[in-house]
């Protein structure tokens, strides 16, 4: 029998340098002006009070799409104050998901975020081929943690978008997120690219792409970050794991963003992070025209606020670059 005594001897390394990076990632945010952003279909108390909360703090200026009546009504019932916002009436979940789309088009919103309707809804107005917001890249999303048991915020990818990512798609999945750590200041950001090992093992395709992936970088296709892989998880978060295993690279221990082979693992690491390691999420989707914030239905109001800072932070660095 295992004891908790015996189960707890190994301590996790990372304890004591940890520093809330939601705050500092709002904090960031300050001298920015918001963006104009399109809150797809805001009809829960939820999404409603994460848009006009985001509007409080400079985050967002919203734009809310979706049947007036119903919107107004939660307003009434929460004791929400609508006024001065714009309001897009249209009748329901999946017209305004279209509804959104077309003001991103018209260049009237800078940014979409999803409000109560289920994502196939809204991601099937953005990836529609003649009206969405498709670009040349793929689109991913990528989870933004504070782990407190991890020094620095921590990236996982893709968890919500891409089921099974080929090679290529992968490729666009590691670009998003650099891009992201980029925004978010980090000049270098380490990519641990995962598999169940870290040695290339082909009956587990996984650690061929990662290797693969690795190479890409070496020659440019792959750009800004800093690669690594195949890594176990443990090595990919832990200097000690790698270490044992005698894994020398920058990227073991420090790494700022985690690349799973596959939308179930991404899932599963970024969802037991949360309900084991109580960590704190933020999500949001990139490769198209605009950020997406794509928070779930359950997520909190510090949620909605961090995935808001982080499509303002990355809004204004696109723009910084000339690209937007």
């Amino acid at each position: 029998m295992i004891t908790s005594t015996t189960a707890r001897s190994r301590p996790l390394e990372q304890t004591t340098d940890h520093v809330n990076s939601f705050d500092a990632m709002l904090a960031a945010t300050a001298p920015l002006a918001p963006i104009t952003t399109a809150v797809v279909h805001p009809c829960d108390a939820a999404s409603l009070t994460g848009a006009l909360e985001a509007r409080d703090k400079t985050l967002i200026t919203p734009i809310l799409v979706g049947p007036k009546d119903r919107i107004t009504a939660v307003a009434n019932t929460e004791g929400l104050d609508l006024s001065g916002l714009e309001i897009v009436d249209v009748k329901h979940s999946h017209a305004s998901a279209s509804a959104a789309v077309r003001l991103v088009r018209e260049g009237k919103a800078q940014a979409l975020m999803k409000g109560a309707l289920h994502t196939d809804e809204v991601m099937g107005a953005v990836v529609d081929k003649a009206t969405g917001l498709r670009t040349e890249r793929r689109m991913s999303h990528v989870f933004v943690l504070d782990v407190p048991t991890y020094p620095k915020p921590l990236l996982i990818t893709d968890a919500a978008i891409n089921i099974f990512p080929d090679l290529m798609v992968k490729a666009d999945i590691v670009q998003n997120a650099i891009h992201l750590g980029h925004a978010l200041g980090i000049d270098t950001p380490k990519v641990a690219i995962l598999s169940a090992l870290e040695t290339i093992y082909p009956k587990i395709p996984s650690t061929v792409e990662a290797a693969a992936l690795c190479k890409m970088a070496d020659r440019g296709q792959i750009t800004g970050g800093l690669l690594d892989g195949p890594l176990a998880f443990d090595n990919a978060i832990s200097r000690k794991a790698a270490d044992a295993k005698g894994i020398k690279s920058d990227v073991p221990g420090d790494a700022d963003i985690l690349v799973a082979p596959d939308l179930e693992a991404g899932n599963m690491i970024a969802k037991q992070l949360m309900y084991l390691a109580n960590a704190s999420s933020a999500g949001i989707v990139l490769g198209a025209r605009v950020p997406i914030m794509l928070t779930s239905r359950a997520d909190g109001t510090l949620s909605r606020l961090v995935s808001a800072a982080l499509a303002q932070l990355m809004v204004h660095h696109t723009l910084g670059k000339g690209v937007m």
